[in-house]
């Protein structure tokens, strides 16, 4: 039976939604199984989908026989060919992704649920990672494959302070499938990010990077003396805040989002930033629809 979280990660209202949609690559890619999708390589399928010249070694059933006794000359009949896509949902469960209210995490495991559900949906082959120590989930495919997401999300926890390039090392050796990879991240790594994503981009992968950032962080409200603790290394330090050290922070956060979006863009990574308390059929019914993640 679902339990209470896997109803807060995936309501019924929000799967009925997400059933009609499906997962969109820009790249051909080359599946083992047949799925439910069309691919821009031509197979062996009922749907035909064009003609070429016949070459020595080709497969004499698929050659047309009609059209050669009009021309005098031999076309294979080409047709269009189904095929699975690897889906990778890599989450960030280093212990910044705790903050917010609701948490980072919190909103990024609801937005893995809502996209694996999507992709088993149409018989893709899900796969669920964190960039942590945490065994990542074998290939899932089929709506009833649904239950051992939830299941694996629940157990989630932002307790681990693995370095993004740490992680993507070993997610990058644990998966070799093609497809699209979506990282949800809140960036935030003392060694940097930029490593991490060009490991990412040399698996020649859809990457999408969903910028996970809270409202409290996005737009704090906080004045005083304060004590600050890094969640991640425990590192102190003790700050007055002003309203003259809000406006440095909040042009600070502005430089470190408009550096991960240029990022991005002059690598083809679709970028997205996204606050943890927006609603989750809002984000992929219309931010990643209009991004082209889903249709």
């Amino acid at each position: 039976m679902p339990s209470a979280e896997s109803n807060a990660l995936l309501s019924p209202e929000l799967m009925a939604r997400l059933e009609r949609l499906e997962l969109v690559t820009r790249k051909v890619f080359r599946g083992h199984l047949k799925g439910e999708r069309r691919s821009n390589r031509k197979g062996e399928s009922v749907e035909f989908a064009d003609y070429r010249s016949y070459v020595p070694g080709d497969d004499l059933r698929f050659i047309d026989w009609n059209l050669y006794a009009r021309l005098d000359r031999l076309y294979l009949k080409l047709f269009q060919e189904e095929e699975d896509l690897h889906f990778y949902c890599l989450i960030d469960a280093s212990p910044s992704m705790s903050f917010g209210n609701p948490t980072k995490l919190q909103c990024a495991k609801k937005l893995a649920a809502a996209l694996g559900f999507v992709g088993l949906c149409r018989s893709d082959r899900v796969v669920i990672d964190t960039l942590g120590g945490i065994k990542s989930s074998a290939p899932m495919r089929g709506r009833a494959q649904l239950w051992r997401i939830l299941e694996q999300l629940e157990q989630i926890e932002a307790n681990d302070p693995t370095h993004m390039l740490d992680g993507v090392k070993r997610f990058s050796l644990r998966n070799s499938g093609k497809g699209i990879i979506v990282l949800i991240t809140d960036l935030m790594d003392k060694t940097g990010y930029e490593a991490a994503l060009r490991m990412l981009i040399a698996k020649q992968m859809d990457l999408f990077v969903i910028h996970m950032l809270s409202p409290e962080e996005l737009d704090p409200t906080l004045l005083g003396d304060l004590r600050l603790i890094d969640s991640e290394d425990r590192d102190e330090t003790e700050i007055t805040v002003s309203r003259a050290v809000l406006k440095k922070y909040r042009q600070t956060l502005d430089q470190f989002v408009s550096q991960a979006k240029q990022f991005c863009a002059r690598r083809s990574i679709t970028y997205m930033l996204t606050p943890s308390d927006r609603a989750v059929d809002v984000i992929v019914t219309q931010y990643l629809r209009e991004r082209g993640l889903v249709q």
